[in-house]
Formats: structure tokens, sequence, C-alpha cells
């Protein structure tokens, strides 16, 4: 009985529906249109409209995502060109700068009359305040041991130690236990060089100065020759400063040296030790 009702229900709404329809398809609109295929019409469109709403979105994300992708490919081209030109910069940098040294090296031994020979430095001493080089010349190349060496800026240090055969080692002249006879050519006032090593500012002090003299800041200081390592009148650096004390000697006079010691590639060697007593260059 149940199941009678509820087709004859059915039955009844489907007419209704049909009845609905065929009515509507009957009755326009103000335009002329038909109800229903102006409804129709009105439902596709709008579907159509957010269709085409849907796809333009979609299509404008894949194009903005590969024009991403070539952006990214571009930057990374372009900081790979980068990479490429700043080191080839500074391959070219390092080639002038071991030009201008080699220059000023070969301009430094045309000027000194004693016989040199140029070596590299290739070491620094693994030792915590060590103020020692290593350079490629030893005694195959007529190296031994208290031959004084030099740079373009002035005197470097001293061979120390025995070398081996195709290496030595040098003593800066800054290092604590370093000196060099000097003299301040302005008042030939004549005292030692002494090394104080690191830590001190500046690292170097002119010993044994009497009182008398005038000594007064920016005084070059010249090797004296008298020590039988250095020959004299190369450039030790110049005075920062004078002190007075209270005895006959002065209680300190400090020298800034002429040589960069944080940056040493290349050196001479002198190969002829200053006759005794010392001499002129």
């Amino acid at each position: 009985m149940i199941d009678i009702r509820r087709r004859t229900t059915f039955f009844f709404l489907a007419v209704s529906l049909g009845h609905v329809l065929l009515i509507s398809a009957q009755v326009q609109t103000k335009s002329g249109m038909p109800l229903v295929e102006d409804l129709a019409f009105g439902a596709f469109a709008r579907v159509q409209g957010v269709m085409s709403g849907i796809g333009d979105a979609i299509s404008s994300t894949w194009r903005n995502y590969f024009a991403l992708r070539g952006v990214v490919a571009e930057n990374a081209a372009l900081r790979a060109e980068l990479g490429r030109l700043q080191g080839q910069l500074q391959a070219e940098t390092a080639i002038s700068s071991q030009t201008h040294q080699l220059e000023q090296m070969l301009q430094l031994q045309m000027t000194v009359p004693q016989r040199t020979l140029a070596a590299r430095v290739i070491a620094g001493d693994p030792a915590p305040g060590a103020l020692t080089i290593t350079i490629d010349r030893g005694t195959a190349d007529g190296v031994r041991a208290n031959l004084a060496v030099i740079g373009p800026g002035g005197v470097v240090g001293r061979v120390f130690g025995e070398p081996q055969p195709h290496a030595a080692k040098v003593q800066l002249l800054i290092g604590r236990s370093a000196a060099a006879g000097a003299v301040i050519p302005r008042i030939s006032a004549g005292g030692v060089a002494i090394g104080l090593g690191v830590g001190e500012d500046p690292p170097m002090h002119l010993q044994y100065i009497n009182k008398s003299y005038e000594i007064v800041a920016g005084d070059t200081v010249l090797t004296s020759g008298q020590d039988g390592i250095f020959p004299a009148g190369f450039l030790i650096g110049t005075i920062e400063r004078a002190e007075r004390g209270g005895g006959t000697t002065y209680k300190l006079v400090a020298i800034r040296p002429a040589v960069n010691f944080s940056h040493l590639d290349l050196v001479l060697v002198v190969l002829d030790p200053p006759p005794s007593g010392g001499a002129g260059k």
C-alpha cells in the first residue's frame, strides 16, 4: 500500500513538473525569448564564466611559474658569471702585484753594490709568536748563516741556523732577539736597533743613544754596518718618538720599521757581508 502511494506521489510530481516546463516553454520574456531558453542560457553563461575564470587563473599561474623558473635560471647564470669574473680579476690582480714586486726587486738589485740573490718566501714559522720566514734558497745557492736579507722597503732580517740545500730560515728584524747596528744619519748618532717581538707597537727600539743628540720624530734610521751582518746604508725605519731618561742615554727611542712584515713575498739575500769594522754602502 505504501509503495503504491509513493509511486502515485512521484507520478504526480513528474506530471506537475512536465506541465510547468510545457507552460514555461510557451511563456516568453520581454525580449521575445522563451523563458526556459532564457533560464538555460543564463545558467550556462554563468557556468561558462566561472569555467573561463578558472581557466584564465590556471593559465596565468603556469605562465608565472615558467617565467619565475626563467628568472631563477637567469640569476644562477649571472651569479656564475660574476664568480668567474671575480676569480679572473683576483688572478689578474695577483699577477700584476707579482710583476710590480719583481720590478721593485730588480730595481733594488741594480742599486745594491753587493752580490744579491732573489728568493721567494715559501712559509712562515708555525710556532706562535715566532717571527721567522722560510725562503726557497739554500746552501746550493750560496746561502749561509748570518747573511742579511733585504726587501724593496728596507731591512727584513738575517739568515739564521743552518740552511738546507734549497731552503733557509730568516729571522725578522722585529723579532725579540733580533738586532742590527744602526745610525741616524741626520745627526750621525749610532746605536743598536732592537726587535721587541709580537704585541709591541712600534715593534723596534733604538738603544744606546746619548742624550746629547737631539732626536726628532721622522728621523731616518739606517744600518751602520758595524755588526758584521748588515751592510751600511740600508733603511731600517723612522723614529716615531723619543723620550729622555734620567741617565746618560735616551730612555726610549721607538722605530717604525720601513718594511711591511705582514706581506713578504720576494726578498734579496745579500751574499757579501760587510767588511770588519763596517763600511759605507
